[in-house]
C-alpha cells in the first residue's frame, strides 16, 4: 500500500487558508514602527533651529509628529481593516 502524494488535501500541515504576513500587513506594520523611530532617534532633532513662528524646532517637530502618527495609524487601521473584510469574505 503506497502513501497518498505529499500535495493531496488531506496531508497533515497544509492548509487552504490565506498567510498570516502579507503585504498589506507589512505596510502596516512599517506605518506604525515609523513614528516610532522618528521620536526615538533624538539627535535628529535636538536642536534650535529651525524655528517655525517662533517655536523653536525641537517642539514643532514632535507636534508634527502627532498628526503624521495619527494619520499613519489611521492608514494601518484601514488596511488591515480592508484585509479582514477579505479574508472573511473568502471564508464564505
Amino acid at each position: 500500500m503506497s502513501a497518498p502524494p505529499p500535495n493531496t488535501p488531506n496531508t497533515p500541515g497544509t492548509s487552504s487558508r490565506t498567510p498570516v504576513v502579507t503585504p498589506s500587513r507589512v505596510v502596516a506594520g512599517v506605518c506604525l514602527v515609523i513614528p516610532f523611530v522618528a521620536m526615538l532617534w533624538v539627535g535628529s532633532y535636538a536642536r534650535l533651529t529651525p524655528e517655525f513662528i517662533g517655536i523653536p524646532f525641537f517642539y514643532w517637530y514632535q507636534m508634527a509628529w502627532v498628526f503624521i502618527s495619527a494619520g499613519l495609524t489611521t492608514i494601518a487601521y484601514l488596511l488591515v481593516r480592508r484585509e479582514e473584510r477579505a479574508r472573511k469574505g473568502a471564508a464564505k
